[in-house]
């Protein structure tokens, strides 16, 4: 099998951890891909992804700045893991160079910068995949044939509700910055995405957003006690971080979304909730309930019907034609599984290794991805609709979010962008 000259484009912590999915797609003898460059203008970055490729994959990756550099070296698709705010403008870039892209969540820091990509992707005719992972975990593949096979009827409530973080830094400074990528935006359009995997197309969002914590702390500064780390690859940079810091984004959404179902959802996600932790997602339909785990633990569902509770293997019995596809079935061990225990690290790398097997799959076969550059930006604009819902004190559609009527919270982000 020829394989596909690849580049990682953005060689920090996100890098890093699309570097592990990698190792752990090409370690299961599945991957199409040979890791030929690693990108960034931040030469110690890409210096440090490119010495734990060599270590990881037998071979270290030429390390470049700019993705004309990665066309002489003849890349034919990459994989951006920058911050948000360069998301549209490197994949347009790679996209009219003639590569295909694989584009970290969220796929532009606003709708317009999604909506950017999509029009270079139609263009130039190239594989846009977006690595949303959560969809990708086995439990909720499980969830949503349970879903599809009506086994709790016709879905009326789903409820999502996620609430904690109290003062403390998520992962990095500018996941608090309104101009590179807020909480209720990198987070946000984690669960946008499932909201609508599990029951289709958000129509209107009505909202109330917040920001509750104007100042976040980072008890990592100096190199002091552990903070939100995901995968642990955060560390080096989070000691340089501040250890105070003014946060601009806002922190807190309150919202009701209805889908073109005509269900409907209560959406709190709230990281700025001190005393108890909340996690809820559980969907209501006409004849029960689900209570779905949080996402990559491998927890199990829980099924309330008849005056019953179903937490186990029961649950495959009620969709007997479920099968994951072949690459999860081969990281997660299983192609019919109810659970799975891992180590978050290993789940997180799994994840992102099946984003990979399918990016790869797409550009070698044609096959469509699962999250194109649309949904990508649909997911985008679920999370502004709910901040332009606040500005605006009305309930909005997504529609006029995705087309670019309705943009007031988004214009100085834009502008800043130069779009």
């Amino acid at each position: 099998m020829d394989r596909i000259p690849l580049a990682i484009v953005g060689c920090g912590g996100m890098g890093h951890r699309h570097l592990y999915g990698l190792t752990e797609l090409t370690n299961a003898g599945l991957s199409r891909f040979e890791l030929v460059a690693a990108c960034d203008p931040w030469t110690s970055n890409a210096e440090s992804l490119a010495n734990d490729a060599e270590e990881r994959l037998g071979t270290r990756p030429a390390v470049v700045s700019t993705l004309a550099e990665l066309e002489k070296l003849g890349v034919a698709a990459v994989d951006i893991t920058t911050t948000p705010p360069y998301h549209h403008s490197l994949a347009v870039e790679a996209l009219e160079r003639g590569m295909h892209a694989l584009v970290e969540k969220p796929v532009g820091l606003t709708v317009k910068g999604g909506n950017r990509i999509r029009t270079a992707q139609a263009k130039t005719g190239r594989v846009v995949s977006v690595a949303e992972n959560y969809r990708r975990d086995p439990i909720n593949r499980l969830g949503k044939a349970l879903v599809e096979a009506g086994v709790i009827g016709a879905p009326r409530l789903m409820v999502h509700h996620t609430m904690g973080g109290a003062d403390k830094m998520l992962i990095s400074v500018w996941r608090h910055q309104k101009n590179q990528s807020g909480v209720l935006l990198d987070v946000g359009v984690h669960f946008a995405d499932i909201l609508e995997f599990y029951l289709g197309p958000i129509t209107t969002a009505y909202a109330q957003t917040r920001l509750h914590e104007p100042y976040r702390l980072n008890p990592a500064a100096g190199g002091g006690q552990n903070t939100s780390n995901p995968a642990g690859v955060y560390g080096k940079w989070q000691k340089d971080m501040p250890g105070r810091f003014e946060a601009t984004a806002e922190d807190a959404s309150y919202a009701t979304l209805t889908f073109a179902s005509g269900a409907v959802a209560s959406y709190v996600e709230d990281h700025a909730a001190h005393g108890q932790g909340v996690w809820i997602r559980r969907i209501h339909g006409s004849a029960g309930s689900l209570d779905l785990p949080n996402d990559r633990s491998g927890n199990v569902i829980t099924l309330h019907k008849d005056g019953e509770a179903i937490s186990d293997g029961r649950l495959l019995d009620l969709v007997p034609d479920f099968r994951l596809d072949p690459t999860t079935a081969a990281l997660f061990g299983g192609e019919r599984l109810w659970r799975y225990d891992f180590p978050f690290n290993e789940t997180d790398r799994k994840l992102i290794a099946v984003e990979y097997g399918e990016f790869g799959d797409a550009i070698a076969t044609g096959r469509p991805v699962e999250v194109d550059a649309y949904q990508g930006t649909r997911s985008v604009a679920v999370s502004y609709a709910m901040l332009e819902s606040s500005v605006a004190g009305r309930v909005v559609t997504i529609e006029e979010v995705l087309d670019e009527s309705l943009g007031e919270y988004q214009r100085d982000i834009d502008e800043g962008l130069g779009l």
